[in-house]
């Protein structure tokens, strides 16, 4: 937005004078309103109007006032997808190949989205739009999540002028760590007051159109709203899940038969559509015992119910815009950010931290909490099989290349601008051409420059154009696609797929360029089998040859390169942090919590934790230092007048060890030291072993064993908190009376990593033979 010179007159006074006031900057006349609503791991099968076997009545309506995509694709990821929705660019030309937490030192790899890419709200900003996030974001280098910033990359630095929401890639729907433009905040409300982090999103939403449209209502909006569901925990209220009792009883091989029918029927999918062929990971039904047929189809409705339920807080926020007298002149896009997650293992998981951590999960246990699915207690997902269905009909899921990763649903519902209504649309189309899209819709071309910043080139093809004509020719005519090292290239009808295991690293033998150019390349004609069923690269084996030259080509135009298989390993990589590198950090109480890629980096290797405090006269307690969630992590703290220290081993064992004294009182130092005793085994989900001592002063007092620990992360929702355990307990003992705050004077915590530091073995290789 460029200043306008003064155009009126200064004499030497007022009388000799002439006032002058710069044009206000007004969006186009009639600009419509812009609501992009970004759903969390849903298949392309999951939605009502898309087939699925869930009732979406909301999301229906926008479906039938407007038109269905049955071609779109994203990333197969969510941060890489959301990526090109803010930006219209590839997800390596952002810096973005995986979510943030995976970031590493590479120009495609680094997370941090460059301001030359400009984001959509930057854009509308400066056009006369007010602009709004609500909910996920996951776009800003991980490690500058803290208060200390920087925050230029935050919601507020990327061109909105509102956000409320959560920063990293997921959070649990009941104490979800949130934040309000520029600081963190705390759930206004708790679970036993009825709690839900959607419905509080969905309000948000509201107050914040509101808020602007009843001062000025000419002026148009973009919202930005992603509420995080569908992604783990699955956590809805009871009735929600209620409504679907028994309604998955028939197994997740029949439902694929259900849902292609119904898509069959609704049009999405053509008439010859197949299923592709018969998933390996996934289980058969039929021979499953009685207990994993319960509890697989009860972690399923309770899945339904939270989608049902979010169905409905999008149905309050476009009802909220309807009475405004706005819903008309509403550009909606509604998306998924990559296909159903199998992040939920083979058997189902109640916390996701076991999957980020290689620890396999214990059926017996899940079983046990069945009752408590949905609710508070736990992080649920649910197992592979209802993953692959959620994808029905395509292969595979969310990180990989096939189409059930990165084709998704799609609906366009704008009733002043479009007059088709209830159409599907068959065009190519990718989370890249979104913006382009939108910017058409309003009337506006990309800028050139964003606040002193040259542009890059948008990426993206408009696909207004298929608005009034389902028969226009497809214009977005080619595709790269790389995730995790899978690859796929689509061209002009036809997609290249090269899968891998996912989370095997690739050894030097296997990055020959043998054999990444040649082998290993599967060929789908995608305009005549939709589903992908049918792998044709031996009957057209110079299509092979064509499309991965093409691939490789469009890879180095884009900085896809280096390819890295690794999966979880890469959440232990080496990346910058906040200030310089030290051995000791410093924490005070009644601070922000801070996040734990900002936090000291204690696992798996020696350190202290010392805290400096004064104990009052009549006892104390409450948290010294805590780090992490009830999915695992560590804390400090004093009950009984005894100073405790429990590691939470990803929430499935809690290892405590105990002072043998009562704290005295007046000043001291309380201090914990873990020495490591053993090997770490990320692999097999084992972090490093350790003797832990616990001292008053200089007086030791407590000794215990911690058999094994967390080996990689403390989770994606966890943080760091001084004085009190600020997000969601780490420990079971104190969960009732969170946040547990020390009750006597804490002068500082100190936190000493001095400790040599675990590096993997196997996962430095990888590192090194990619820089080759």
């Amino acid at each position: 937005m460029t200043e306008q010179q003064f155009q009126g007159r200064i004499g030497r006074t007022y009388a000799e004078s002439e006032q002058w006031w710069e044009d206000s900057v007004r969006a186009p006349e009639d600009a419509p309103n812009v609501l992009m609503v970004v759903l969390d791991d849903v298949g392309f099968g999951q939605l009502g109007c898309f087939g699925g076997l869930v009732d979406t009545p909301n999301i229906d309506r926008l479906a039938d006032e407007g038109l269905r995509y049955n071609n779109f694709h994203t990333t197969a990821l969510c941060s890489p997808t959301r990526s090109c929705l803010m930006t219209g660019r590839n997800h390596h030309s952002n810096g973005m190949a995986a979510i943030t937490e995976l970031s590493m030192g590479f120009p495609g790899y680094n997370g941090r989205i460059p301001h030359e890419n400009g984001f959509l709200p930057e854009m509308l900003v400066e056009q006369g739009y007010s602009t709004y996030a609500v909910g996920k974001w996951h776009l800003s280098p991980a490690e500058s999540n803290s208060a200390a910033g920087p925050y230029d990359r935050w919601p507020l630095g990327r061109g909105f002028e509102r956000y409320y929401g959560f920063l990293g890639g997921d959070t649990d729907q009941y104490t979800p760590s949130l934040v309000h433009d520029n600081h963190q905040v705390d759930p206004p409300a708790s679970p036993e007051d009825g709690y839900h982090l959607t419905e509080d999103l969905a309000q948000r939403t509201m107050d914040f159109i509101g808020d602007a449209k009843q001062v000025d209502p000419d002026k148009p909006f973009f919202t930005y709203f992603c509420p995080g569901a569908c992604h783990a925990p699955h956590q809805v209220p009871e009735e929600w899940a209620a409504k679907y009792d028994g309604k998955f009883d028939m197994g997740w091989e029949n439902a694929r038969e259900e849902i292609l029918e119904r898509q069959k029927e609704l049009g999405i999918v053509p008439e010859n559509t197949e299923l592709s062929p018969y998933n390996e990971d996934v289980p058969e039904w039929d021979p499953l015992s009685d207990d994993e047929k319960r509890l697989y189809a009860r972690m399923m409705e309770v899945f339904a119910g939270f989608l049902e339920h979010t169905d409905a807080q999008i149905g309050k926020v476009l009802d909220y815009i309807d009475e405004l007298g706005e819903l008309d002149n509403t550009l909606v896009v509604l998306v998924s950010d990559n296909g159903a997650s199998a992040e939920g293992g083979p058997t189902g998981s109640v916390d996701e931290n076991r999957f980020f951590n290689n620890v396999p999960e214990d059926f017996d246990e899940n079983l046990a909490a069945i009752d408590d699915l949905g609710g508070p207690k736990y992080f649920n997902h649910y197992p592979f099989g209802w993953t692959w269905a959620g994808n029905t009909p395509f292969r595979r899921w969310k990180r990989e290349t096939y189409r059930g990763g990165a084709s998704d649903p799609l609906v366009v519902c704008w009733p002043d601008g479009i007059d088709s209504r209830g159409e599907v649309r068959e065009q190519f189309v990718h989370a890249i051409d979104v913006v382009p899209t939108v910017l058409d819709a309003i009337g506006l071309d990309a800028p050139s420059e964003i606040k002193g910043v040259s542009q890059s080139p948008v990426e993206g093809t408009s696909f207004s154009y298929t608005f009034a004509d389902s028969e226009a020719t497809g214009r977005h005519e080619t595709q790269y696609f790389e995730m995790f090292a899978t690859r796929a290239i689509y061209h002009d009808g036809w997609r290249a797929v090269h899968p891998w295991p996912f989370g095997e690293p690739i050894s030097a033998e296997d990055l020959s360029a043998t054999t990444l150019e040649e082998s290993g390349w599967e060929l789908y004609h995608v305009a005549e089998d939709f589903s992908e069923a049918h792998d044709v690269s031996s009957e057209h084996p110079e299509k092979v040859l064509e499309l991965v030259q093409l691939w490789w080509s469009e890879a180095g135009k884009y900085d896809v390169l280096p390819l890295d298989g690794r999966g979880v390993q890469r959440f232990a990589e080496d990346r910058p942090q906040p200030g310089r590198p030290r051995d000791t950090y410093v924490y005070y109480p009644g601070g922000q919590y801070v996040p734990e890629n900002a936090a000291a980096k204690v696992l798996n290797r020696d350190h202290s934790i010392t805290a400096d405090v004064t104990i009052p006269e009549g006892g104390v307690e409450g948290v010294l230092l805590a780090n992490g969630s009830r999915s695992g992590g560590y804390s400090l703290f004093v009950a009984d007048d005894r100073l405790h220290y429990v590691h939470n081993y990803v929430g499935v064992e809690e290892y405590e060890v105990v002072a043998d004294e009562v704290l005295p009182d007046g000043e001291m130092q309380l201090r914990m030291e873990f020495e490591t005793t053993g090997d770490v085994d990320q692999d097999a989900g084992k972090g490093a072993p350790g003797i832990v001592r616990l001292y008053y002063d200089d007086e030791e007092v407590g000794e215990g064993e911690i058999p094994v620990t967390v080996p990689i992360t403390t989770g994606l929702t966890a943080g760091l908190s001084c004085g009190c355990d600020a997000l969601n307990a780490v420990v079971d003992d104190y969960r009732e009376q969170t946040p547990f705050e020390f009750t006597g004077v804490i002068a500082r915590v100190t936190v000493d990593v001095s400790g040599e530091p675990f590096v993997h073995e196997a996962a430095e290789v990888d590192r090194l033979m990619a820089q080759e």
